[in-house]
């Protein structure tokens, strides 16, 4: 129990003791437009959807994110980012094109059922041979 608490203890500290090199306005939670810009920049280059050529601005906390992509999921991924990244608000104008169908086929797809056919004799089991 004792070690436990040791443990916590210093855990603590090194969290305190980085707060104090953490700019001011990430220790009390407010990021600037160009910290919250170079944030979600710096994901983007990381990520998948980074290779969809989307653009972000960021002003007054709200990122608004310009482009197209032909992956429905990437328009969500990319207002999750900006969010995460501390932005206050997201604009997503993001455009979808009309063939995104994210692998999928238009028409649905037939289910195929395989049963196991095992040919039994015509007798049943109450039935005795001699």
């Amino acid at each position: 129990m004792k070690r436990a608490f040791v443990i916590l203890s210093l855990a603590a500290w090194s969290l305190i003791g980085s707060a104090g090199t953490l700019t001011q306005s990430h220790s009390q939670g407010k990021f600037s437009d160009a910290e919250i810009e170079a944030t979600i920049k710096a994901k983007l280059t990381k990520s998948k959807i980074g290779k969809d050529g989307l653009q972000v601005h960021v002003k007054n906390g709200i990122a608004t994110w310009t482009g197209a992509t032909s992956v429905m999921q990437h328009k969500g991924a990319a207002t999750r980012m900006a969010k995460t990244a501390g932005a206050t608000q997201v604009v997503n104008n993001i455009k979808v094109s009309a063939d995104a169908s994210g692998g999928f086929k238009a028409e649905p797809r037939r289910v195929q059922v395989k049963t196991n056919d095992v040919k039994t004799s015509e007798t049943k089991p109450d039935e005795v041979k001699n």
